[in-house]
């Protein structure tokens, strides 16, 4: 497969937290493996990368109440060192959408890169934010390339599930090995 023309597009680092290292019960495996292969990249989206924290909502409602329950570590103020960025994001110069969802794609994020952009998403974990975020952008009408080596999800195996099934929406979601 040809890889998409990305002239014009965005590049949503999806998540790259301290919360998601080795040291959380969250750990993402592959997170130095998606690091390197992001920051290789940034250099080609300068000017148009925009980061994404996931944090705890203050008050927990819904299913939320119980996903919290299992999780009790992450019921933290989102200012929290546990939401921080990691190198090299953290010393980025641009916007970040901070968010108390899995997927990152609704109106703070369209806000920055406006209506109807081309996303080129990459980050942790594939099976959860990743995911959501490309079906829900997909659904608005939004052009999704996800960069399969810029991802990384709980394990290698539901990584490469939620990339077969970002695979079935094709073509309003293209999924590429490297950019």
């Amino acid at each position: 497969m040809t890889a998409p023309d990305t002239t014009d597009a965005w590049l949503v680092v999806i998540d790259m937290q301290r919360v998601f290292t080795v040291d959380s019960p969250w750990s993402t495996p592959g997170y130095e493996r998606a690091s390197a292969a992001i920051a290789e990249l940034l250099p080609r989206f300068a000017g148009r990368t925009v980061r994404t924290r996931f944090v705890a909502p203050t008050e927990p409602a819904g299913a939320w109440v119980d996903y919290y329950r299992d999780w009790p570590f992450a019921l933290v103020p989102d200012d929290d060192p546990l939401y921080d960025l990691t190198e090299p994001f953290a010393a980025l110069d641009g916007p970040v959408v901070t968010a108390t969802s899995f997927g990152k794609w609704g109106t703070d994020l369209q806000a920055v890169v406006g209506e109807h952009p081309h996303l080129v998403l990459t980050g942790v974990s594939t099976d959860c934010c990743v995911l959501s975020t490309a079906l829900a952008a997909a659904d608005a009408g939004v052009r999704v390339t996800v960069v399969a080596s810029a991802c990384a999800g709980a394990s290698d195996a539901d990584h490469e599930r939620a990339l077969d099934a970002m695979r079935l929406y094709g073509p309003l979601v293209t999924v590429v090995d490297t950019l």
